[in-house]
């Protein structure tokens, strides 16, 4: 009992001590001597509000557990410090420049200052940041319960009382001490300080501990070395995915936390102390972990079976009769927890006050942001109460986990949650084109898989996920069990979670940037971020050319209180030489004015609240190319789409019409081949069959014999007409055809057609209507071959005509530098289906009068391409026309 009791009277001397740090640090930065107070190295020791009570503890309980994996937790913020110095560089540039007061505010900013999406990650933080702090709580219970064991007072409801009283106590610390101002480029000079401090405690407490255990117990380096080897860690085997998946995810949950993002970015005051932290925090983590793996080879020989390896580091001195020892480990460990809830509790309730308090107060508040009076108080209070709060979830979180099995990993789970920050963080930074739909997509994706997979089970199963949904899935589904999701089985949870929870938030986040296109302010906010080291010396400009300065004066007092914004607003009237003390509300004055609000409401708010009153924001030139480019090409994209979409389509309609024609094509070579072999068959069978006829018959009459004989000419003349026409098309396809240029009338040249096609075989006679006088041109060309192409249409018309009285116009039309001569018949026409094919070979109107092998048309079009002119079908309402061009002289080249 005397021992718990000097140890409750260590720990409140301890309290006191940081407390008097605390005060005092705050009245010397009030006094202005900040230099020794903002120095790199008490920034590297704010640092180590990473190494927590779960790193103080249970680094030794893992190693016990699952030999040197405990090292991944110290591998990941190390490869991040050494090698990734530049990307901290660029967030802690962001964060002094754009005034940034909590990870959920850059997420803000940088996608349009969206209230939404800082709110959904403010939620997000609070439900990751709460079980780890119930874990800072279980640790400092555990091991006051360890000395309550030795007094023999541990009682369930001792233990239970000293819980609430230690949540109630670190509440009422930070209250004191993290709310004095809203000024949050105003640094917590006092809790960094006090953070500073337990650093150097935990760090000295746990040497301590590992000297005493390598040389006190140990007798030396040789010998402990000699007892690890021994041990089950000269046999332990590497799992390397799962090495892999620990390192990113604490690499991951070191830039994500909201405690390490406060005193890494927040609390930041001079961009080059990153340079000595890039080194010695490094450093800090190897001698904290330095003596974990012989603490728990002792740990492991001389305690009990049954022991819990997380309290090795008290245990131990405990039973080995070091009671001061002991007490500095237990000092030790209840600063590594009482560091991370007081920062945690300052970072969670600043964003809980400027991302769901003030928004919604802005939004309820029926008189905006210029009414009178001052809402400091209400801010702060809004503050405290948050924190109060938030301590106070961390305290039912541990009493609903019973402080049992639930909390042995609950860390990991913390970072998984936490962890889902970085695509839209990452993102963020160095694309332009992600949107705030995609950082919300990512978010609510990855956060749904976390909380499903992970978070929820981490009570205990039955708790808050029922024993089926573990067993069988949701709803029955076997593919959506918490553990196995798409049937996936044997993974270890963590890694399951962490696995699916990234890649949904991920292929979310990139789909929907990819879709969706970005709002002005963001892409104004992505040029800011991206291309931060160009734009951190330029300022954004407000536009307040209607902005009333007296409203500006009250609802900055309203926020910074009447002091602060009374010196503001007089500096400022000072510098621009205005008389009084309200400065004209200049661009560079609204700027200024907007990052004073920002650091203590928020960025978002501070815009809507300055945007209120101004009405607009207008921005640096800079800015405004780059959107302008941004633009430019986007819209230029989108022309090309549209152009290649267009080009896509017509071409697939072409496509499907020449599918069409080679449909009909295909079918018109069938019909020709048939009725090419008749039109071969027949004439040869006649000559064949009269030419037995007359070898065979001995006693034939003379006029038989003429008969027979003129029968096997007549025949003999439609092969070679046939064989012409085939053998015509083939010369003229392959542009072997020698024209015969000479000078001539075009009324000559259809003399001769009229005179050879007017009139068939069968009698049949085409009335035809000219006008000689338009006809009387002179032409330099080939007549034959003009006049080829004249007979085969004048022929077509006599043929395919079906009018009771066939009639066909020959209409001539002189134009400049040509002659169009138009063919124009009385009959039905041509239906629309046939008029693409016509001039295709092979191809005829209609087979019951088809005369030939459908090659006409196909060798007028060839003429006429050679003599430098065309042949059309010309669709008209009645009949059939067809239109023939040419020139009046055709050049010699031609030939």
């Amino acid at each position: 009992m005397t021992t718990l009791n000097i140890l409750v009277a260590v720990c409140g001397a301890y309290v006191l001590f940081l407390f008097a740090v605390a005060f005092a640090a705050d009245r010397i930065a009030l006094q202005g001597h900040k230099a020794w107070l903002r120095s790199p190295l008490i920034y590297t020791l704010s640092l180590s509000i990473y190494c927590t009570a779960w790193t103080f503890y249970g680094a030794v309980g893992s190693a016990a557990r699952n030999g040197f994996e405990y090292l991944t937790i110290y591998l990941g913020p190390t490869l991040v410090m050494v090698s990734w110095w530049w990307l901290l560089r660029k967030l802690i540039r962001i964060g002094r420049t754009q005034k940034i007061t909590s990870i959920a505010d850059l997420i803000s900013s940088r996608y349009g200052k969206s209230s939404l999406l800082a709110a959904g990650v403010t939620i997000l933080a609070v439900i990751g940041t709460t079980p780890y702090i119930a874990l800072q709580l279980q640790s400092v219970t555990l091991s006051f319960s360890v000395f309550a064991a030795e007094a023999h007072d541990r009682t369930p409801e001792r233990l239970e009382s000293f819980a609430l009283w230690l949540s109630l106590g670190l509440a009422l610390f930070t209250v004191l001490f993290g709310t004095r101002n809203l000024d949050a480029k105003e640094r917590h000079d006092g809790v960094v300080m006090a953070i500073a401090v337990e650093a150097v405690v935990k760090l000295v407490a746990l040497l301590s501990v590992g000297i005493f255990v390598v040389w006190g117990v140990s007798g030396g380096v040789s010998e402990a070395l000699s007892r690890i080897d021994a041990s089950e860690f000269g046999q332990w085997q590497t799992d390397r995915s799962r090495w892999a998946g620990l390192i990113f995810l604490s690499a991951a949950a070191f830039l994500c936390l909201p405690r390490t993002f406060q005193v890494l970015v927040v609390e930041n005051d001079d961009e080059s102390h990153l340079r000595t932290a890039s080194w010695a925090f490094p450093l800090y983590l190897g001698l904290m972990s330095l003596f974990v793996v012989p603490i728990a080879v002792v740990g492991l020989d001389l305690m009990p079976d049954g022991s819990n390896p997380d309290l090795f580091v008290l245990t131990i001195p405990l039973a080995l009769g070091e009671n001061g020892l002991a007490m500095l480990s237990f000092l030790g460990g209840f600063s590594s927890a009482t560091s991370m809830v007081i920062v945690a509790a300052i970072a969670l309730s600043t964003m809980v006050s400027n991302h769901i308090v003030m928004p919604i107060w802005l939004r309820v508040s029926s008189t905006g942001a210029s009414v009178s009076g001052d809402v400091r108080n209400a801010v702060l209070m809004a503050r405290r109460i948050s924190i109060v709060a938030v301590v106070m979830l961390g305290y039912l979180y541990y009493r609903m986990s019973s402080g049992g099995e639930a909390l042995a990993t609950i860390g990991l789970v913390a970072f998984c949650g936490l962890a889902q920050v970085l695509p839209a963080m990452l993102g963020g930074m160095f694309w332009r084109g992600a949107t705030w739909l995609g950082a919300f997509a990512g978010l609510t994706a990855g956060f749904g898989t976390w909380l499903y997979t992970l978070y929820l089970p981490s009570f205990g199963v039955g708790t808050v996920l029922p024993v089926s949904v573990v067993e069988n899935g949701l709803f029955g589904l076997a593919w959506l069990r918490p553990y196995a999701l798409f049937g996936i089985e044997g993974l270890d949870p963590l890694m399951h979670s962490v696995l699916w929870s990234i890649a949904f938030n991920v292929l979310a986040f990139l789909t929907v940037s990819l879709v969706t296109f970005p709002s002005p302010i963001e892409r104004l906010q992505a040029a800011q971020f991206v291309n931060i080291f160009e734009h951190s010396g330029s300022k954004r400009r407000w536009s307040g050319g209607v902005a009333q300065t007296e409203d500006l004066m009250v609802m900055a007092q309203r926020i910074l209180g009447a002091p602060e914004a009374q010196a503001l607003f007089s500096a400022h009237a000072r510098k621009q030489g205005v008389r009084g003390d309200l400065p004209d509300p200049t661009p560079d004055f609204l700027e200024v004015l907007e990052r004073e609000l920002g650091s203590s409401v928020g960025a978002a708010t501070a815009h809507a609240m300055v945007g209120q009153i101004t009405g607009g924001m207008a921005v640096s030139v800079e800015d405004l190319m780059a959107v302008a480019d941004e633009t430019a090409q986007m819209l230029e994209y989108s022309a090309e789409l549209k152009e290649k979409s267009e080009e896509l389509s017509r071409t697939a309609l072409e496509l499907r019409n020449a599918n069409q024609k080679l449909t009909r094509l295909s079918i018109q070579k069938d019909a020709f081949l048939s009725q090419i072999s008749h039109e071969l068959r027949t004439p040869m069978t006649s000559i064949r069959a009269f030419s037995e006829i007359l070898r065979d018959t001995d006693e034939m009459g003379p006029e038989d014999q003429s008969r027979y004989a003129s029968i096997i000419h007549d025949e003999a003349q439609r092969l070679t007409r046939l064989l012409d026409d085939l053998l015509d098309l083939s010369v003229i396809e392959n542009g072997q055809v020698n024209l015969n240029l000479r000078d001539g009338l075009l009324k000559d040249a259809l003399d001769r057609a009229v005179s050879s096609a007017a009139i068939g075989e069968d009698g049949a006679q085409l009335e035809i209507q000219r006008d000689a006088l338009k006809e009387d041109i002179s032409l330099f060309t080939d007549l034959d071959r003009l006049s080829q192409v004249f007979i085969n249409l004048i022929a077509n018309a006599r043929k395919y005509c079906d009018a009771d009285a066939p009639r066909l116009v020959i209409r001539v039309m002189q134009e400049t530098d040509r002659v169009v001569i138009d063919f124009q018949d009385n009959g039905s026409g041509i239906s629309a289906e046939a008029a693409d094919m016509i001039f295709e070979k092979f191809a005829r109107v209609s087979d019951q009068k088809a005369g030939g092998a459908g090659l006409g048309l196909a060798i007028c079009r060839q003429v006429m391409t050679r003599l430098g002119g065309s042949v059309d079908f010309i669709p008209t309402k009645s009949g059939t026309t067809f239109r023939v061009v040419l020139p009046y002289r055709l050049a010699m080249a031609a030939q």
